[in-house]
């Protein structure tokens, strides 16, 4: 009798065992085999995602340095409202002309101006305008014009007025002239 009493207990114990410890840590241990495998999904996307950058980054290093540094010139990642009054400076002075009044607008006024275009809010870029006064002669101003147009840096011309100034009894009257462009960048 004493062995069948010990027998139960050894069964009653093993499945109290097996119901309070074994199943428990069984079922914990499933978890973090999920968890596992996800990590390792993760992982195995992150190498992926490593390969794909270098990838990547070997082809932009395969770009000539003064293309790219073009192509930041044609659209930039962000607006340099200063150098590019120094660069519009620059060029006008090539020409013996020089800015002056500058007003450069917000970018919430350019956007104000393109409402009810189709697509319109839904751009990569956005503009700024930019207004400046400058006088000299019409030959000048349109050489200036000229340089602008060949520049890398995208420029549209919104708006020009031309006034004469003073007393035009010389051979090369001067004008004032009242110019708005609109410039681009990436977001």
């Amino acid at each position: 009798m004493s062995r069948t009493i010990i027998a139960i207990a050894g069964l009653a114990m093993s499945v109290a065992i097996f119901f309070f410890y074994t199943k428990p840590t069984y079922d914990q241990t499933r978890v973090l085999q999920a968890q596992i495998t996800e990590y390792n999904q993760a992982l195995d996307k992150a190498g992926e995602l490593q390969r794909l950058k270098q990838s990547l980054l070997s082809r932009y290093n395969a770009f000539d340095p003064q293309d790219i540094e073009r192509l930041h010139k044609l659209l930039p990642d962000h607006v340099d409202n200063v150098r590019l009054v120094l660069d519009l400076d620059n060029i006008a002075s090539r020409f013996g002309l020089g800015l002056q009044n500058v007003v450069i607008g917000t970018p919430a006024e350019a956007t104000k101006t393109v409402s009810g275009v189709i697509g319109g809010g839904n751009r990569a870029f956005d503009s700024l305008t930019f207004k400046f006064t400058t006088s000299g002669s019409y030959e000048s101003f349109v050489q200036f014009m000229e340089e602008l147009e060949k520049s890398l840096r995208i420029v549209d011309l919104v708006s020009l007025s031309m006034n004469a100034e003073g007393q035009q009894t010389q051979v090369n009257p001067t004008y004032r002239y009242d110019v708005t462009v609109r410039t681009y960048w990436l977001k």
